[in-house]
């Protein structure tokens, strides 16, 4: 076991990419088996190879700074389904309207009946049912 620890070193070795890249590359194999186009399960292989690629290498710094790209749009696109997963949740509870002015969402209790609104970002009022 200490070779492979003496190989490693001074390599960059796994993160979130790669776990990214190793799971892209299980479903693109399951998907494309399911296409009878020779040769095109191949493609399968190439997240797989650039995820060892990116193990092996010993450029430290472009691996991280390739990492962080990736997590700044991982991080995005999670907010992105939790905010659409807690509207989903909150639709029992509240109505949820677009400002006219700025088209900031804003959140607003059912039952209420007609009320008027003043948006927090730009301070138009308006009027709605909730």
């Amino acid at each position: 076991m200490n070779w492979l620890r003496n190989f490693m070193a001074g390599r960059y070795g796994a993160d979130q990419l790669n776990l990214a890249l190793l799971v892209a590359a299980f479903l693109l194999s399951i998907l494309l088996g399911l296409i009878p186009v020779p040769f095109l399960g191949l493609l399968a292989y190439v997240p797989l190879f650039w995820g060892i690629y990116r193990m092996l290498s010993r450029n430290l710094l472009k691996r991280s700074e390739e990492n962080q790209k990736f997590l700044f749009f991982w991080n995005k696109l999670k907010g992105w389904f939790q905010r659409k997963k807690n509207r989903i949740n909150d639709q029992k509870y509240y109505r949820f309207y677009r400002c006219p002015g700025c088209k900031q969402t804003l959140r607003l209790p059912k039952g209420r009946g007609k009320i008027r609104i003043t948006c927090p970002k730009c301070g138009r009022v308006f009027e709605k049912k909730t």
